[in-house]
């Protein structure tokens, strides 16, 4: 019996050692650990960065109801459809007025863009732009949104005329058709006319994906980098397309500035998306909001016609010189939205946390790389904050969820 008490001793002492060490680990000190490694200067850069963008959604909704303003109060849109109107038919003089109406709000919006997308990012050193080079891929956008923009508007136009009051969902279908093929075709030729796209090179890290990726079930047998350092310093990755155009990416920042198990922790996080079908279940989102959001649209246009459309040069909902005040009332619509919207995205981006950390078993890594996150995302927000302004879990959120997934692993070999 002693020999086996010295035989079995060991075997015992293992667990109980374990045990106690499961007993030791701090959910919350193990949180605040990965948190103060922000220096202060680094977390009040971060947050007035992201706090900034708070301010700014008030001023883009200001702004875009002077925009509106321009068009309607000071009589712009009548002097568009004067010009355009002289066009023979129904259907260029529509798509004539929108492709102008897109060029017009481009450049009337463009000083906020300016300061927005260029100078703040330079300011806390997020850019690696040059004025040339994001002018030149903001002008492919505008093309883009001119070409693109103005053949949805002149659909969206058809079903009102067509329609009547009913047009609002014969629009969001119009709508949701469009945006499955954006969503569709973007991978394949749409972001490429941004950044070049390459096959992950072979070595660990592919093979650490790809083996992810076979193991939760991806049909994924490639990995594309995207050379996205030629204009951010931001550390990202996604999951596009749809059906047969689906890709996995990753950008050369998290290749180049993250260890191999912040790779695995992001790029888990991504696979995530894929597994939970993520992106079908957020075009369902995205078009019950774009219902109800022309439902809104329709409500207040009829209101507000019915009171200055005189004034304005308008004569009905169908007539296209009414595109500023459809903008405008959409505009007003998502930003009371923000918070429901932001609650949808960062659901997902939760759920995908937790995938993440099942899949690639990194919650150091994972916690690190939410720390390098903070560099455009405040780190330690209010509940309510975190609600209405956060469309992804916030850095805290982020290592707590790591440190509560290692605590529940401590005893795993």
């Amino acid at each position: 019996m002693l020999a086996l008490g010295v035989l079995l001793a060991p075997a015992l002492a293992a667990p109980a050692a374990a045990a106690d060490s499961v007993a030791a680990f701090s959910i919350e000190a193990a949180t605040q650990h990965y948190l103060n490694t922000l220096t202060p200067a680094q977390k009040a850069s971060s947050d007035a960065y992201f706090e900034g963008g708070y301010w700014l959604q008030l001023l883009g909704i200001v702004y875009a109801l002077g925009v509106a303003a321009i068009f309607l109060v000071l009589g712009l849109s009548k002097v568009i459809k004067g010009w355009t109107s002289r066009l023979p038919g129904k259907v260029l003089p529509t798509l004539a007025y929108a492709a102008l109406y897109l060029l017009l709000a481009y450049l009337l919006n463009f000083p906020l863009s300016l300061y927005d997308d260029y100078f703040r990012e330079h300011q806390y050193g997020l850019s690696n732009q040059s004025f040339g080079e994001w002018l030149t891929d903001d002008l492919k956008g505008l093309a883009l949104s001119v070409v693109f923009g103005s053949l949805v508007l002149l659909a969206l136009y058809a079903a009102i005329r067509r329609t009547g009051r009913n047009w609002w969902v014969w629009g969001t279908a119009i709508l949701a058709v469009f945006l499955v093929i954006s969503i569709f075709v973007s991978p394949v030729f749409i972001s490429p006319l941004f950044n070049k796209y390459t096959p992950l090179p072979e070595g660990p890290v592919r093979d650490q994906i790809l083996s992810m990726a076979r193991a939760n079930g991806v049909p994924a047998d490639n990995v594309y980098l995207v050379d996205a350092s030629k204009q951010s310093k931001r550390i990202s990755a996604n999951v596009s397309g749809l059906g047969s155009t689906i890709r996995v990416s990753l950008n050369d920042n998290l290749l180049n500035r993250s260890t191999p198990e912040e790779v695995q922790a992001v790029m888990g996080h991504e696979l995530g998306h894929y597994v939970l079908n993520h992106i079908p279940k957020m075009l369902i989102f995205l078009v019950l909001i774009i219902g109800i959001g022309l439902w809104f649209v329709d409500w207040a246009f009829h209101r507000l016609i019915g009171r200055y459309g005189p004034r304005w040069g308008i004569a009905g909902i169908a007539d296209v010189s009414g595109l500023p005040l459809l903008v405008a009332l959409f505009a007003v619509y998502m930003f009371l939205a923000t918070p429901a919207f932001n609650t949808i995205i960062r659901t997902q981006e939760q759920e995908a946390d937790v995938f993440g950390l099942n899949a690639a078993r990194q919650p150091d890594g994972f916690a690190t790389i939410a720390m390098k996150l903070s560099e455009y995302r405040k780190i330690d927000p209010s509940p309510w904050e975190e609600i209405i302004f956060f469309d992804h879990p916030s850095g805290h959120t982020r290592v707590l969820t790591a440190m509560r997934w290692k605590a529940e692993h401590l005893q795993d070999k």
